[in-house]
């Protein structure tokens, strides 16, 4: 039995409700508890900030799209390189690092938890074996439902209890843990040269709008009483004006009541998604009306999707906006098609201050954080790699505490940027409390997490603690923010399970992590009626047979599995 005292933790664990109190933390066998033996290992924090691990809700860390990103950008493999060591594998990659340093690079953050968010079924097994890869960590997967010909048709039909019985073998098909929808009709549009313009546009050859999807998927979901709501990537993503859509699209599952104590909905990145204007010249932030929204309603939460100057990898099951993207810009360009279920695209670009559309999508990222009242509802993300590289969290961090930090990174921002955004006129500036919410108990919350022991402290949960080499009562995080940026960016301690895997910013040891998927039941009838359909398609549309289809348990390793009935 291993234990492990920490003493004199200065502890920020808001599911708990616990904010800044002087502690001690006990673990055994990997697990929080009340106290242990007087032979257990002590680490003394000493007064130092300690959280619980960090959870990442919405990242892009492994599958075919990532691995794209990475034969298009032989530049990036040279970037941010580490040499093999005797415990940890060669790091390569910044935007697109390589699956070792996706670990590697988390667990020295202080994070232990990261999902995936989007998991085409037909290339699933791909993700699995980079999840196998990907060291320290736990991880899960977001599965793609958004253009899937089985869905469509079934919502055609007005058949819920088929489309609940399709998403049911999906997940189980691909492992994963959750819905996710990408512009939804979209990427079947997109097969046409041509995508969905608004929430009542019909799809090609199905005659299903993106309302229709959205609405029957979420249905579905809860009458699988899945851990997680629908999390869904708007239509209309990037274009400006685009902050109607949104809005319509946020009222699309006000009256649904979740079988779970969680959202209806989950709307992602939603600075890409808050555009006002009605075309580049006069593009302008709508992040304020997003947040009016967000503050007079519950239903609902969202995640950033903050931009990072610099270099980034945009990613998507969006493909319709990655081709708009390579020709606004002349950049390279790479199209995906999974077929009956889905498109994407890859676009390696960068982000400059210089630029005032740049400058407009960094306010907004933060306006969207700061002006949402409730800390809860918003997640901090960048949308790896599509905002900019996770390895930046600790400097989005310093810029949600610090309005010193903003107006510095403010004069290097084009000047028509302020024009068009509130940024400059926030004073809020969050504290350690808020931040913990933002980047570990809200992400496990929204994920329906946290009885699985992730993203807080409480007796019985995960042993995945981080411990940063910074004392709150003595840091003034408003001025001090390089010394905030240097300290969350290389954890003193991150503890994995109850084992010390970081150490003073250093790889200590590389356990495999789990891998969270969901079995759901439907009702036979339905199930059945399904089933005769999509063997149907497989017969005359797939190009690989049914039985070579689903992802086999042996790639899934150390899974945690969620079992749930229809309700």
């Amino acid at each position: 039995m291993s234990e492990l005292l920490i003493k004199n933790a200065v502890v920020y664990d808001p599911i708990n409700k616990v904010n800044g109190e002087k502690m001690d933390i006990a673990v055994k066998d990997g697990k929080i508890v009340d106290s242990i033996g007087n032979g257990a290992d002590v680490i003394d924090a000493a007064g130092r900030l300690v959280y619980p691990g960090g959870v990442d809700a919405h990242t892009h860390i492994a599958g075919s799209k990532v691995n794209i990103g990475r034969i298009m950008r032989p530049d990036d493999s040279r970037l941010n390189n580490k040499p093999r060591t005797k415990i940890t594998r060669p790091y390569t990659g910044y935007t697109v690092p390589n699956v070792y340093a996706m670990g590697y690079g988390y667990a020295e953050m202080g994070y232990t938890t990261a999902f995936e968010a989007a998991i085409p079924i037909l290339k699933a097994r791909h993700t699995h074996e980079e999840f196998e890869e990907i060291p320290i960590i736990d991880k899960g997967g977001l599965t793609l439902f958004s253009s899937n010909w089985m869905v469509m048709d079934a919502i055609r039909e007005d058949d819920l209890d088929r489309v609940a019985a399709y998403v049911a073998w999906g997940l189980e098909a691909s492992r994963g843990w959750g819905v996710k929808i990408v512009n939804p009709g979209g990427g079947e549009a997109w097969g046409f040269g041509k995508n969905v313009a608004g929430l009542d546009d019909p799809v090609p050859n199905f005659e299903v709008t993106p309302r229709q999807i959205i609405r029957y998927l979420a249905e579905a979901n809860e009458k699988l009483n899945l851990p997680h709501s629908i999390h869904l990537h708007c239509n209309n993503l990037g274009k400006p004006g685009n902050y109607t859509t949104t809005l319509e699209t946020f009222d699309i599952c006000k009256d649904i009541k979740p079988k779970r104590d969680r959202q209806a909905v989950h709307l992602t990145h939603i600075q890409f998604n808050s555009w006002g204007g009605n075309h580049w010249g006069d593009m302008e932030s709508k992040g304020d009306e997003i947040a009016k929204y967000m503050n007079k309603n519950d239903h609902l939460t969202i995640d950033m999707g903050q931009l990072v100057f610099g270099s980034a990898t945009t990613m998507t099951a969006d493909g319709p906006v990655q081709y708009a993207n390579a020709k606004l810009l002349k950049a390279r360009w790479a199209n995906g098609d999974v077929e009956l279920e889905d498109a994407s695209g890859v676009t390696p670009l960068s982000y400059h201050p210089e630029s005032y559309i740049h400058g407009i999508m960094w306010a907004i990222g933060l306006e969207l954080a700061l002006l949402t009242e409730d800390p809860w509802k918003v997640l901090m993300t960048t949308d790896h790699p599509n905002g900019g590289p996770y390895v930046n969290y600790p400097d989005v961090v310093t810029l949600l505490m610090s309005k010193k930090k903003r107006e510095e990174a403010m004069a290097k921002i084009a000047d028509l940027t302020f024009e068009r955004t509130s940024i400059a006129t926030i004073d809020r500036e969050l504290d350690w409390y808020d931040i913990a919410i933002k980047t570990r108990s809200a992400h496990s919350k929204i994920l329906g997490m946290v009885e699985y022991g992730k993203g807080h402290l409480g007796v019985g949960a995960d042993a995945d603690i981080a411990i940063y080499d910074l004392k709150p009562d003595e840091t003034d995080s408003t001025i001090e923010y390089e010394k905030v940026k240097a300290a969350l960016r290389r954890a003193a301690y991150t503890i994995k399970d109850g084992a010390i895997v970081v150490k003073d910013g250093e790889i200590t040891a590389t356990p495999m992590g789990r891998t969270y998927w969901v079995k759901s039941t439907a009702p036979s009838d339905a199930h059945d009626r399904m089933m005769a359909d999509l063997k149907m398609k497989f017969k005359n549309y797939y190009s690989v047979n049914f039985a070579n289809y689903m992802v086999q348990d042996e790639y899934v390793h150390n899974p945690v599995i969620e079992e749930c009935g229809y309700a």
